[in-house]
């Protein structure tokens, strides 16, 4: 990519990560919330896999993204409010969380602003990659693999299981099991 491009990337996800992050206070539903909040954290990967971090950006956006998706569907299964659209209050105590938002933005960013950025690229960038996908799965690639399958198996039966039309026919005309043999009656 060239350096105006890059910039111009960079810009665009600053952008759409301030915005959605505003967002996340300013939406009256949680799963709305939870969808902007999944929107800044995308933007934020972006701007890493920008500064030449591919790695961790990507698994910023991979990790957030599973989160946001799973708090979203327990939003709208659990909660009182259905499906987590109906207005309410997101913030409590806004003037002490306003004025706790801008004290830790400025803080943050007069660190950032005043603090030196060292400039020492790695010498092998792709060894520095893999040495770090190791350090942070280890020897648990395959269990986070199967956990996610599991999880995906999982969501999938529940969706099954709780459908109005079940495994063996509609619910609301008495489904009933097969039986055993083809030509034989269902199961009391």
């Amino acid at each position: 990519m060239t350096g105006a491009l890059i910039d111009l990337s960079f810009a665009a996800f600053s952008l759409v990560a301030i915005v959605a992050g505003v967002r996340v206070f300013r939406t009256d539903s949680m799963v709305r919330a939870a969808f902007y909040l999944l929107a800044s954290f995308a933007a934020a990967g972006g701007i890493i896999v920008l500064l030449g971090a591919e790695f961790l950006g990507m698994v910023l956006i991979l990790m957030m993204a599973g989160e946001m998706l799973v708090m979203a569907i327990v939003m709208v299964m659990y909660m009182m409010n259905p499906a987590g659209l109906n207005p309410m209050v997101m913030v409590h105590q806004p003037r002490t969380a306003v004025v706790a938002g801008v004290v830790a933005f400025l803080a943050i960013a007069g660190v950032g602003l005043s603090g030196e950025v060292p400039s020492r690229p790695a010498p092998n960038p792709a060894a520095a990659t893999a040495d770090l996908g190791r350090e942070l799965l280890g020897n648990s690639m395959l269990v986070f693999q199967t956990a996610g399958v599991t999880l995906l198996a999982t969501m999938v039966g529940a969706i099954a299981v709780a459908a109005p039309r079940g495994r063996y026919g509609d619910a609301a005309e008495g489904s009933e099991e097969p039986g055993l043999q083809p030509d034989e009656e269902a199961s009391a």
